[in-house]
């Protein structure tokens, strides 16, 4: 999940009205704080969203879990029976809980609710189940709710409009909005990262660089954070597997994919790049090794160009 579990925490952060909106179907909403998502208990339970917001003279709790694929341990609607009982434990206030399944395939068979019968006693947890490919994504393109815009690729497009033409299309309503380059700039990397869920990767890698966008989504700071994350939860990892591991056999195909997944997510690297074919085909392990040193440490693309041209 990390990077879209990350980028769907950001957007509700920095737009929870329009999230309101949209999931209670209501324009009513007042938007009054962010919560903090651990959960007291035994174990540190941590939700993906909770948000304090007043409907008429009420206030109430409303609660939010992203999902990319289905929860099968626990199964999710024990999960969100957790979440929820905890959250009423905690702050005593109604509470409107959904889960946003990003993937088309996910949540199929998630019923929005939790039941218990047993020994005269009964209980009914019931939520939201919102599966963005069953929303049109035409009709949030239009709203003014442009907190949603980076998830309309993953929502169902118009009749007879083909999955490159809705990117194109979400890709151009985001360059359209009113926001500073910064502003811009994170929408597009957020458009970027989720619309890889369901659209072609390299597709959406060439129209961003047909359209002049690479160096507005690299410079922004979402894309700079999403980064910095990546790199700390897998550089043991990629240290471990591409330099100190092994003398088995393929030890040069990992360490060359540990390099071209390093430069992928650092610098937006293509797997078509001239600059990839140069790696792929480099026999030296030890040569390998350095560059994937290399990969991780310096500070832009084109010293590390330099690096392998020296």
């Amino acid at each position: 999940m990390g990077k879209y579990d990350t980028i769907s925490k950001r957007l509700i952060q920095t737009y929870p009205h329009d999230f309101l909106c949209f999931t209670l179907d209501r324009d009513d909403v007042e938007f009054l704080a962010l919560l903090d998502t651990e959960q007291p208990n035994i174990d540190a339970h941590r939700t993906d969203s909770l948000i304090s917001a007043r409907i008429g003279e009420e206030e109430v709790l409303i609660h939010y879990e992203f999902q990319t694929a289905d929860s099968t341990n626990p199964p999710m609607p024990r999960r969100m029976a957790g979440y929820i009982g905890r959250a009423i434990e905690q702050y005593d206030l109604p509470i409107h809980s959904a889960v946003i399944y990003l993937r088309p395939d996910a949540g199929l068979n998630d019923p929005g609710y939790h039941i218990q019968a047993r020994f005269g006693c009964q209980f009914i947890i019931q939520y939201k189940v919102v599966r963005l490919i069953e929303v049109e994504g035409q009709r949030v393109l239009d709203t003014g709710h442009v907190g949603l815009v980076p998830f309309a690729s993953l929502m169902k497009p118009p009749e007879g409009v083909d999955s490159d033409v809705w990117f194109r299309a979400c890709v151009d309503r985001a360059t359209d909005l009113p926001l500073d380059e910064s502003a811009r700039g994170d929408f597009l990397t957020a458009l970027s990262v989720l619309g890889g869920l369901v659209h072609d990767r390299e597709m959406i890698a060439d129209l961003i660089s047909k359209e002049g966008l690479m160096d507005l989504i690299r410079e922004s700071s979402f894309a700079q954070y999403l980064i910095e994350q990546e790199i700390e939860e897998n550089k043991e990892q990629w240290i471990k597997q591409g330099i100190e591991q092994g003398i088995e056999q393929g030890e040069r195909e990992r360490a060359i994919e540990d390099i071209l997944d390093v430069l992928a997510i650092r610098f937006g690297l293509s797997a078509t790049h001239p600059l990839s074919t140069r790696i792929a085909d480099i026999d030296d392990l030890q040569r390998l090794k350095q560059l994937l040193r290399s990969a991780i440490q310096v500070s832009n693309i084109e010293a590390f160009q330099d690096m392998l041209e020296a």
